[in-house]
């Protein structure tokens, strides 16, 4: 009886499993025919340059293929960081980081605008006992709020170039 069970099961499993095989992850490229011709940051420029470095990662670097779209990226960033609370002796508990993108893409032949958008998304986090961490949270926020962005913009970009 055990040996049927377990024969079941595995059955069970790899017919699950081969379900599976079709799957495609929302933000692989794809679908994303484009290429970066040029580009230009402006604000923080280390900001800016993890988001190009995302997007010049998923960009097409083959030049053989007639469907692919070559752009202009501009990327504005800016990073605030206000206080959102202090204690009663006024020493601060917690910050509030709002990062700012726009992202002004163009087409490189006929200089035709494909996107013009804002992004703008905050997280807050709480001052921590060590200095250290406390840089290191704000660094993990920056980053999710980074992350953040560049999903928006490839979901953004991928109607653009899809839709043209």
């Amino acid at each position: 009886m055990k040996k049927i069970t377990y024969l079941v099961f595995t059955i069970a499993l790899i017919i699950f499993t081969n379900g599976c095989s079709g799957y495609k992850p929302i933000f692989s490229s794809t679908n994303l025919q484009f290429k970066i011709a040029n580009y230009s940051i402006k604000g923080d420029k280390v900001i800016g340059r993890k988001i190009y470095s995302k997007l010049h990662g998923v960009s097409k670097s083959t030049k053989d293929d007639q469907n692919i779209t070559n752009i202009n990226l501009l990327i504005d960033v800016s990073k605030d960081k206000n206080v959102t609370s202090k204690d009663s002796a006024g020493k601060i508990t917690g910050y509030k980081i709002t990062l700012n993108t726009k992202i002004i893409a163009t087409d490189f032949e006929t200089n035709k605008k494909i996107l013009n958008q804002n992004f703008n998304s905050s997280l807050t986090y709480k001052v921590q006992n060590q200095y250290s961490t406390t840089m290191k949270l704000e660094n993990k926020s920056i980053e999710n709020l980074i992350n953040k962005t560049y999903q928006e913009l490839l979901i953004k970009l991928s109607h653009k170039i899809s839709a043209k």
